[in-house]
């Protein structure tokens, strides 16, 4: 389900239309998060600590309305929910795009990751076989602790689907920390939704025990 932004009447309106001129209005972040408690919490159950963060993560961004928001045709789509399109690697080093519903319950969402990874790793396609903008790109490059991140893009001045990367975990003195990049278009999120996005991450990764 999706509905419309009156633009109109959004105390944003001018913050919107002077971005929409820039030849590239998007812009990025690298933080660090403590992912201590999630890796351990993954361990102890031996499940994927990519989805156990990645849950935490859409977690997060749903509950920051301009997350939510997406440009198409002109207008501001508004998306009930936000899933993951996420990269998954095949064992010949290839990857495919995957289409994983969120849900608010772990295990559940825990299923779709594992039906559409089996999915990619018994197939060449790179595109899912559904899709929806109510979604984010994500990928992770477990290689590289990385301190900064840059997104290829299309030339589509509207793209407004938020695109993040996760990083090497690293450990440092009594923690875990990951590198969290996360990049966005400027004429809908501003640099408070990305602190408000940071904040909920961490606080779902500490939740977990």
């Amino acid at each position: 389900m999706k509905k419309y932004l009156d633009i109109d009447s959004w105390n944003r309106k001018e913050l919107y239309e002077h971005f929409r001129t820039l030849a590239d209005p998007t812009f990025a972040i690298t933080a660090n998060v403590d992912v201590t408690k999630a890796y351990e919490f993954a361990s102890n159950r031996k499940e994927s600590f990519f989805a156990v963060y990645l849950h935490a993560c859409l977690k997060a961004l749903n509950s920051v309305e301009n997350f939510k928001y997406r440009i198409e045709d002109n207008k501001i789509t508004i998306y009930d929910t936000i899933h993951a399109s996420a990269t998954i690697l095949r064992e010949d080093k290839t990857f495919g795009f995957s289409f994983i519903d969120y849900s608010e319950d772990l295990e559940s969402f825990n299923t779709s990751f594992e039906l559409e990874k089996e999915r990619i790793l018994s197939s060449r396609n790179l595109f899912p076989p559904k899709y929806s903008l109510g979604c984010i790109h994500c990928s992770a490059i477990p290689w590289i602790h990385f301190s900064g991140h840059k997104e290829p893009v299309s030339g589509d001045k509207d793209n407004s689907v938020p695109q993040l990367a996760f990083g090497k975990i690293k450990k440092e003195e009594n923690q875990i920390v990951m590198p969290v990049a996360i990049n966005v278009n400027h004429a809908l999120v501003d640099g408070y939704h990305i602190g408000q996005f940071f904040e909920n991450f961490q606080n779902e990764l500490d939740k977990m025990n």
